[in-house]
C-alpha cells in the first residue's frame, strides 16, 4: 500500500540520497566509501522511489534501462586502468594523479575514474536485478 507520506518523503529523499552517494563516491579514495558503497546508496534511492511511486514511474525517471549502465561502467573502469599503460608506459592500474588538486574534490586521478566506473556498474547491476524481480512478480 502506497501512502502519501511515503510518496512525499521519497520525492525529497531521492535527490538527497543521490547527492550523498556522490559524496561517498568522492571521499572513497581517501576514507571509507568509494564507488561500490556510493553505487549502493544511489540504487537504494531509486528502489525507495519505486516502492513509493511504482516501478513504472521510476523507470520513466531513469530514462534508460539500467542494464546499459553495466558495460558503460566497466568501460570507464577498464580505461582508467589502461591509461597508464597507453599514455605513460606504466603497469596496468598504476595510479596517475593531476599535479594540482581541485577545490572541494581534491586530487583527481585514475583511482577516481575507476571508482566512478564501479559506481555505475553497481547501480546497473542492483537496479537490473530489482527491476527484473519486480516485473516477474
Amino acid at each position: 500500500m502506497k501512502t502519501i507520506i511515503l510518496r512525499t518523503a521519497s520525492n525529497y529523499l531521492l535527490p538527497i540520497l543521490l547527492l550523498f552517494s556522490i559524496f561517498i563516491l568522492l571521499r572513497g579514495h581517501y576514507l571509507p566509501g568509494g564507488g561500490f558503497v556510493g553505487g549502493l546508496i544511489a540504487s537504494i534511492a531509486f528502489v525507495l522511489h519505486a516502492f513509493a511511486n511504482g516501478l513504472k514511474d521510476t523507470k520513466k525517471l531513469l530514462k534508460i534501462h539500467p542494464g546499459f549502465l553495466m558495460p558503460l561502467g566497466l568501460a570507464i573502469a577498464f580505461l582508467s586502468g589502461l591509461l597508464p599503460v597507453l599514455g605513460f608506459g606504466e603497469p596496468f592500474m598504476t595510479g596517475l594523479w593531476l599535479e594540482y588538486p581541485i577545490p572541494v574534490i581534491g586530487a583527481i586521478g585514475t583511482a577516481l575514474f575507476f571508482d566512478i566506473g564501479v559506481y555505475i556498474v553497481v547501480q546497473g547491476v542492483v537496479l537490473t536485478i530489482i527491476i527484473t524481480i519486480s516485473e516477474s512478480a
